[in-house]
Order: C-alpha cells, then sequence, then structure tokens
C-alpha cells in the first residue's frame, strides 16, 4: 500500500526563557499499513500511540527539541523501541527535558530516512533553533517543516538560540529552492505551499519577523 500522511493535533504547552504558554502542536505520522514514522512526538503519548495502532515504528524524527515538540517522547518510546532522531546542534534543548535520556540517532543535512518506500530528506534550517530541521518528501510532494516555515512567514525567532537572519537564509535556500507546489506541513496551524510563501520573502525581511 502506497506510503500516507496523517495528522494529529495535540494540546499542551510551551516553556522558554521564563515563560510558558498554551500551544496546539500538529503531529505528522507518515507510513502505510505496516509501517510508519512519527514527526514531532508532541504533548499527547496516547493520542500518538493510538495512531500508530500495531504498525511496526520505525523511527520518531524531531524537527527541533522545543520542549512542546517533544514532550510525549518518552511515552512514545516505553510502547516501540523505534531510535529517535534529533540533530545534535539542538541537544542543549533536548537536555533541558531529558537531561538522563539522550536521543538514540543524530540527523544531518541531506540524510534520508526510509519509510513505506519512500525517502525523506534532511534539510537543515537553522533560525528557530540551530539544529532546526525539515523532512522533505519529494514523492508525496510535501515537506515538514516543523516552526520554520507558516502559513504567513517565519518561525518565531525572539527566544534563545533563535535568529532572524538565520531563519531567512534557511527558508530562502532551502526551502523557497522546492518546487512551487510543495505542500507545506507545518508544526502549527493551517498548512501552505511554498509557492504561495514564496512570494511574501521580501516582506518578511522588512517586518522583521
Amino acid at each position: 500500500m502506497a506510503a500516507r500522511i496523517e495528522h494529529l493535533v495535540t494540546s499542551g504547552s510551551f516553556s522558554l526563557d521564563g515563560g510558558t504558554w498554551d500551544v496546539d502542536n500538529n503531529v505528522w505520522i507518515v507510513g502505510d499499513d505496516d509501517e510508519c514514522v512519527v514527526i514531532d512526538a508532541a504533548h499527547s503519548g496516547d493520542a500518538i500511540l493510538t495512531a500508530i495502532g500495531d504498525r511496526k515504528l520505525v523511527g520518531i524524527l524531531c524537527t527541533h527539541a522545543h520542549d512542546d515538540h517533544i514532550g510525549a517522547v518518552a511515552d512514545v518510546q516505553k510502547a516501540h523501541t523505534a531510535p529517535t532522531y534529533l540533530h545534535p546542534d539542538d541537544m542543549m534543548l533536548w537536555d533541558r527535558v531529558y537531561p538522563d535520556a539522550p536521543p538514540s540517532r543524530p540527523l544531518e543535512d541531506g540524510q534520508l530516512i526510509e519509510v513505506a518506500g519512500i525517502d525523506l530528506q534532511v534539510l537543515h534550517t537553522p533560525g528557530h533553533s540551530p539544529g532546526a530541521v525539515c523532512f522533505y518528501a519529494p514523492a508525496l510532494g510535501t515537506v515538514f517543516s516543523g516552526d520554520t516555515l507558516f502559513h504567513g512567514g517565519p518561525g518565531a525567532t525572539g527566544r534563545s538560540f533563535s535568529d532572524f537572519p538565520t531563519i531567512i537564509t534557511s527558508i530562502r535556500s532551502r526551502l523557497l529552492t522546492l518546487p512551487a507546489e510543495t505542500v507545506v506541513l507545518t508544526g502549527h496551524g493551517e498548512s501552505t505551499t511554498i509557492g504561495a510563501e514564496a512570494a511574501h520573502l521580501d516582506e518578511w525581511i522588512a517586518r522583521g519577523h
């Protein structure tokens, strides 16, 4: 059976720099009837495990290590032995949540992760955090952008370990070079396309966020 994308929305909180905010997160599951990966195990392990069902979990893929995106990793791993993948530049954020349980495997730019007969290509897109990545699935015409690119602009860069010029460089060089029809499945909120967002790059630069 062909690979497909499943979508969950989970709710919880995000904490950094002494503040805490209520957030809804998109959790993406890519696979078929036999195996899958989870992109960003956010908030609710029970909801994610229900969606996985009895399939083989190939891996938990982290777009970055802010606590709202990795909070359910431990619960999912209690039920599955799948590795967790994270770019090492985000270890300082990971360690705030799991100081005694490092991720299983590092992510690096250009790496391919195979699931259900398709490849997910790792694109290192720092800016929202130093180790932020996106996962590009050419066979599905989709990029999973985490908190790097949203409908309406870049991810937030006003907190620790983030940088606006860096995220603009990442978006311009790594995402806006993808085909215009590529669907952008984000870490929060609604989806968009590369073409729809590319037209507004100069506006984002002018406004500074």
